[in-house]
């Protein structure tokens, strides 16, 4: 089978859990994998893939890593709903190999930042195993009217972090996708820092907490 091109961290000691960890609009799987170091975990391994090049409109059409088009900012315009599952199917594909290679469904996280966070919500919620938890930063739910939640995930934790001063997806992009996930009573933990679009020292910290929580 064709997976997406991965940056992999292996852990110190035998990988016993894993974090699938998706990057934002024409970034790559390297965005994140200076954060690895400061997270010190002993025996997960980090898999950051690299979204496919894709024309994405919002840009003049110009191509990009993107992991669905983006049509319009700002909010309220249509959503590329379709781009959003096809990515998702391929991060089904990364999954489904962590477990091949020996990491069960419960001990995988999924993560995104910004669009990457789109499509993990798209990918944890309605996977139809148990997964062990779902990250999201600097993002918004764009499958929230859509998707098909999973049972097996209604207990799934998530943390959801975002930046005050966001002028990319602005906070209540995430303030709204906690309130809707509480309200249908997932456990959500909601932290925002007065950052932009970034990720800060803090909120790394944090990340780590939640990763021990949920891992350890």
């Amino acid at each position: 089978m064709s997976y997406l091109p991965c940056v992999e961290i292996e852990p110190p000691q035998p990988a016993e859990t894993s974090v699938i960890w998706l990057h934002g609009l024409g970034a790559s799987g390297n965005d994140f994998e200076p954060v690895v170091p400061e997270l010190a975990r002993k025996s997960t391994r980090f898999v950051f893939p690299h979204a496919p090049q894709i024309p994405v409109t919002v840009n003049g059409g110009m191509v990009m890593p993107a992991w669905y088009d983006i049509i319009s900012l700002g909010g309220g315009g249509p959503i590329d709903e379709d781009g959003i599952r096809r990515s998702a199917a391929q991060i089904d594909a990364l999954i489904a190999r962590e477990i091949e290679r020996g990491i069960p469904a419960e001990r995988i996280v999924v993560a995104g930042f910004s669009q990457g966070g789109a499509v993990a919500y798209e990918v944890a919620l309605r996977h139809p195993a148990r997964l062990a938890g779902l990250m999201t930063l600097s993002t918004y739910f764009a499958t929230a009217d859509s998707i098909q939640f999973s049972d097996a995930n209604q207990a799934l934790p998530i943390f959801i972090a975002h930046g005050t001063f966001d002028p990319m997806v602005p906070e209540e992009g995430g303030r709204r996708a906690a309130e809707t996930l509480s309200a249908k009573g997932y456990s959500t933990e909601y932290k925002t820092y007065p950052m932009e679009h970034a990720v800060c020292l803090e909120e790394i910290q944090d990340i780590a907490a939640f990763l021990h929580s949920v891992l350890d």
